[in-house]
């Protein structure tokens, strides 16, 4: 059915300024906060904790061998790691908080934290 012939012009600019809302709303909620720390565990326990700021390289040793992890432009990623199916390694560049990596034959967890904490399934 038509109903179009009913909106008055006004109408149409609420229908406007709703959608520019929602889709402005969207983007700020959808990417999240960017990330600011990285946080290494290892068995459960924390390793390190670093700034994403400055570029470099960590080793992590675990059970199954070493996990090595790149921080580069304010994001981190599992370069290489020694677990079968390399799950953590195919995650790629983390930049977001709340985003992680969890290479679990190795028993090594990467995540990106930041000032806001973002909520997924895990901690819902």
């Amino acid at each position: 059915m038509k109903y179009h012939h009913l909106l008055r012009p006004g109408d149409w600019m609420v229908l406007a300024a709703g959608g520019v809302t929602v889709a402005s709303l969207a983007l700020a909620f959808w990417f999240g906060a960017p990330g600011q720390r990285l946080v290494i565990k290892r068995g459960g326990h924390l390793f390190l904790e670093t700034s994403l700021n400055h570029p470099r390289t960590i080793d992590v040793p675990g059970p199954l061998g070493t996990t090595r992890v790149e921080i580069e432009d304010k994001r981190a990623r599992v370069l290489s790691d020694p677990g079968p199916r390399q799950l953590c390694v195919h995650q790629g560049w983390l930049s977001r908080a709340g985003q992680a990596a969890i290479c679990l034959p190795n028993q090594v967890s990467v995540e990106i934290t930041g000032r806001v904490k973002s909520y997924d399934s895990l901690n819902y």
